[in-house]
Protein backbone atom coordinates (compact mmCIF):
# COMPACT_ATOMS: atom_id res chain seq x y z
CA UNK A 1 0.00 0.00 0.00
CA UNK A 2 1.25 3.27 -0.95
CA UNK A 3 1.93 5.44 1.89
CA UNK A 4 2.39 9.07 2.79
CA UNK A 5 6.34 9.01 2.12
CA UNK A 6 5.88 7.49 -1.28
CA UNK A 7 2.87 10.19 -2.18
CA UNK A 8 5.20 13.03 -1.31
CA UNK A 9 7.94 12.03 -3.34
CA UNK A 10 5.61 11.18 -5.93
CA UNK A 11 4.96 14.63 -5.70
CA UNK A 12 8.73 16.09 -5.81
CA UNK A 13 9.64 13.62 -8.85
CA UNK A 14 6.54 14.97 -10.41
CA UNK A 15 6.83 18.28 -10.30
CA UNK A 16 10.74 17.95 -10.92
CA UNK A 17 12.46 19.36 -14.35
CA UNK A 18 15.82 16.77 -13.70
CA UNK A 19 15.92 13.35 -11.73
CA UNK A 20 15.80 13.12 -8.18
CA UNK A 21 18.26 11.29 -6.12
CA UNK A 22 17.23 9.64 -2.33
CA UNK A 23 19.94 12.43 -1.10
CA UNK A 24 18.22 15.46 -3.24
CA UNK A 25 14.49 14.41 -1.26
CA UNK A 26 16.09 14.07 1.93
CA UNK A 27 17.24 17.53 1.97
CA UNK A 28 13.58 18.14 1.77
CA UNK A 29 12.65 15.48 3.98
CA UNK A 30 15.60 15.73 6.80
CA UNK A 31 13.55 13.68 9.01
CA UNK A 32 13.18 11.07 6.74
CA UNK A 33 16.68 7.95 6.85
CA UNK A 34 18.05 7.71 3.76
CA UNK A 35 17.21 4.30 2.77
CA UNK A 36 13.48 4.91 3.75
CA UNK A 37 13.26 7.48 1.17
CA UNK A 38 15.56 4.67 -1.24
CA UNK A 39 12.94 2.03 -0.65
CA UNK A 40 9.85 4.46 -1.38
CA UNK A 41 11.75 5.46 -4.36
CA UNK A 42 12.05 1.45 -5.95
CA UNK A 43 8.51 0.33 -4.80
CA UNK A 44 7.34 3.40 -6.45
CA UNK A 45 9.57 2.47 -9.83
CA UNK A 46 8.01 -0.76 -9.70
CA UNK A 47 4.58 -0.05 -9.25
CA UNK A 48 4.06 2.57 -12.41
CA UNK A 49 6.14 -0.35 -14.25
CA UNK A 50 3.46 -2.62 -13.38
CA UNK A 51 0.85 -0.11 -14.34
CA UNK A 52 1.85 -0.30 -17.71
CA UNK A 53 1.25 3.29 -18.50
CA UNK A 54 2.79 5.60 -21.41
CA UNK A 55 5.20 6.78 -18.79
CA UNK A 56 7.37 4.71 -16.11
CA UNK A 57 9.88 5.53 -13.52
CA UNK A 58 13.30 5.05 -14.64
CA UNK A 59 17.05 5.35 -12.41
CA UNK A 60 18.51 7.70 -14.63
CA UNK A 61 22.27 10.04 -14.26
CA UNK A 62 22.24 8.85 -10.64
CA UNK A 63 18.74 10.12 -9.75
CA UNK A 64 14.59 9.19 -10.72
CA UNK A 65 13.02 10.74 -12.96
CA UNK A 66 9.14 9.95 -14.95
CA UNK A 67 10.16 9.35 -18.81
CA UNK A 68 7.65 8.45 -21.42
CA UNK A 69 7.82 4.83 -23.14
CA UNK A 70 9.59 5.00 -26.55
CA UNK A 71 5.79 3.80 -28.03
CA UNK A 72 4.95 6.97 -27.68
CA UNK A 73 7.80 9.49 -29.08
CA UNK A 74 6.77 10.12 -32.77
CA UNK A 75 3.47 11.03 -31.03
CA UNK A 76 5.13 13.35 -28.74
CA UNK A 77 6.94 15.25 -31.50
CA UNK A 78 3.96 15.67 -33.49
CA UNK A 79 2.30 17.17 -30.57
CA UNK A 80 5.56 19.61 -30.08
CA UNK A 81 5.24 20.13 -33.98
CA UNK A 82 9.17 19.59 -34.10
CA UNK A 83 11.81 17.11 -34.85
CA UNK A 84 14.48 15.36 -32.60
CA UNK A 85 18.05 17.19 -32.84
CA UNK A 86 20.21 14.26 -34.49
CA UNK A 87 23.68 14.23 -34.12
CA UNK A 88 26.22 13.26 -37.44
CA UNK A 89 27.93 9.99 -37.11
CA UNK A 90 30.99 11.98 -36.41
CA UNK A 91 29.47 13.21 -33.30
CA UNK A 92 28.28 9.86 -31.93
CA UNK A 93 31.76 8.70 -32.61
CA UNK A 94 33.19 11.62 -30.59
CA UNK A 95 30.90 11.36 -28.12
CA UNK A 96 31.33 7.21 -27.41
CA UNK A 97 35.33 8.01 -27.95
CA UNK A 98 35.33 10.20 -25.00
CA UNK A 99 32.18 8.40 -23.20
CA UNK A 100 34.52 5.08 -23.18
CA UNK A 101 38.06 6.73 -22.79
CA UNK A 102 37.63 9.09 -20.32
CA UNK A 103 39.32 11.54 -19.18
CA UNK A 104 40.63 12.45 -22.03
CA UNK A 105 42.35 15.00 -24.29
CA UNK A 106 41.65 16.40 -28.29
CA UNK A 107 44.71 14.97 -29.04
CA UNK A 108 43.77 11.41 -28.35
CA UNK A 109 40.22 11.67 -29.90
CA UNK A 110 41.66 12.83 -33.04
CA UNK A 111 44.72 10.38 -33.22
CA UNK A 112 41.61 7.56 -32.56
CA UNK A 113 39.53 9.01 -35.20
CA UNK A 114 41.73 10.49 -37.57
CA UNK A 115 40.86 13.85 -38.05
CA UNK A 116 40.04 16.63 -36.56
CA UNK A 117 37.75 17.38 -33.79
CA UNK A 118 37.80 20.80 -32.74
CA UNK A 119 34.23 21.78 -34.68
CA UNK A 120 32.24 18.45 -32.90
CA UNK A 121 33.49 19.40 -29.37
CA UNK A 122 32.34 22.60 -29.46
CA UNK A 123 28.80 21.24 -30.85
CA UNK A 124 28.87 17.94 -27.65
CA UNK A 125 30.13 20.89 -25.20
CA UNK A 126 27.74 23.59 -26.42
CA UNK A 127 24.43 20.45 -25.91
CA UNK A 128 25.83 19.68 -22.59
CA UNK A 129 26.79 16.47 -23.39
CA UNK A 130 30.46 16.80 -22.76
CA UNK A 131 32.35 18.76 -20.13
CA UNK A 132 35.95 20.30 -19.53
CA UNK A 133 37.07 18.49 -16.73
CA UNK A 134 40.35 19.84 -16.15
CA UNK A 135 43.77 20.27 -17.91
CA UNK A 136 46.27 18.05 -18.52
CA UNK A 137 50.15 18.00 -16.97
CA UNK A 138 51.76 18.26 -20.40
CA UNK A 139 53.18 20.78 -22.64
CA UNK A 140 50.32 23.34 -23.62
CA UNK A 141 48.09 21.88 -20.42
CA UNK A 142 45.64 20.43 -23.18
CA UNK A 143 41.79 20.56 -21.58
CA UNK A 144 40.95 17.32 -20.35
CA UNK A 145 37.12 16.15 -21.70
CA UNK A 146 34.38 13.75 -19.76
CA UNK A 147 30.76 13.23 -20.07
CA UNK A 148 27.85 15.18 -18.29
CA UNK A 149 25.19 14.22 -16.34
CA UNK A 150 22.98 15.23 -19.32
CA UNK A 151 24.51 12.89 -21.16
CA UNK A 152 23.38 9.95 -18.86
CA UNK A 153 19.49 11.33 -19.16
CA UNK A 154 19.41 11.98 -22.78
CA UNK A 155 21.22 7.89 -23.45
CA UNK A 156 18.83 6.70 -20.49
CA UNK A 157 21.66 5.82 -18.30
CA UNK A 158 21.84 4.96 -14.58
CA UNK A 159 25.88 5.79 -14.25
CA UNK A 160 28.54 5.57 -16.77
CA UNK A 161 28.93 1.75 -15.68
CA UNK A 162 25.51 1.01 -17.56
CA UNK A 163 27.26 1.92 -20.89
CA UNK A 164 27.28 -1.30 -22.92
CA UNK A 165 30.20 -3.44 -22.87
CA UNK A 166 33.11 -2.94 -25.82
CA UNK A 167 32.41 -6.71 -26.61
CA UNK A 168 29.02 -6.14 -27.16
CA UNK A 169 28.64 -3.43 -29.42
CA UNK A 170 31.41 -5.49 -31.56
CA UNK A 171 28.83 -8.35 -32.10
CA UNK A 172 26.17 -5.74 -32.56
CA UNK A 173 28.22 -3.96 -35.61
CA UNK A 174 29.37 -7.45 -36.77
CA UNK A 175 25.49 -8.25 -36.74
CA UNK A 176 24.97 -4.53 -38.40
CA UNK A 177 27.56 -4.75 -41.13
CA UNK A 178 25.89 -8.27 -42.46
CA UNK A 179 22.52 -7.01 -42.46
CA UNK A 180 23.79 -3.85 -44.48
CA UNK A 181 24.87 -5.89 -47.50
CA UNK A 182 21.01 -6.13 -47.95
CA UNK A 183 19.48 -3.01 -46.61
CA UNK A 184 20.00 0.58 -46.72
CA UNK A 185 22.50 1.90 -43.98
CA UNK A 186 20.52 2.87 -40.53
CA UNK A 187 20.31 6.65 -39.79
CA UNK A 188 22.13 7.47 -36.79
CA UNK A 189 19.95 9.38 -33.97
CA UNK A 190 19.83 10.17 -29.94
CA UNK A 191 17.29 7.61 -28.30
CA UNK A 192 14.10 7.92 -28.41
CA UNK A 193 13.22 7.43 -25.24
CA UNK A 194 13.40 10.48 -22.83
CA UNK A 195 11.19 12.14 -20.33
CA UNK A 196 8.45 14.15 -21.03
CA UNK A 197 9.41 17.44 -22.94
CA UNK A 198 12.74 15.87 -22.97
CA UNK A 199 12.65 13.81 -26.40
CA UNK A 200 14.71 16.19 -27.83
CA UNK A 201 18.54 17.13 -27.26
CA UNK A 202 18.01 21.34 -25.62
CA UNK A 203 19.15 23.92 -28.04
CA UNK A 204 22.87 25.26 -27.38
CA UNK A 205 22.92 26.67 -24.00
CA UNK A 206 25.31 29.21 -25.37
CA UNK A 207 28.98 30.09 -24.16
CA UNK A 208 28.94 29.20 -20.48
CA UNK A 209 32.67 30.44 -20.06
CA UNK A 210 34.46 27.32 -21.13
CA UNK A 211 37.69 28.24 -22.72
CA UNK A 212 39.29 25.23 -24.82
CA UNK A 213 40.88 23.25 -27.77
CA UNK A 214 37.85 23.65 -29.78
Amino acid sequence: MTDELERTIEAFLFSAARPLSARDIQAWLPEEPLDRIQAALERLAREFESLGRSFHLREVAGGFQFRTRTAYAQALLKMLSTSPARLSRAALETLAIIAYKQPIIRHEIERLRGVDTGSILRTLLEKDLVRIVGRKNLPGRPLIYGTTRRFLEVFDLRDLAALPQLKDLQELTTHDEEKTSEAPAPVHEAPEETGPARAILPEPPGADGRDGDP
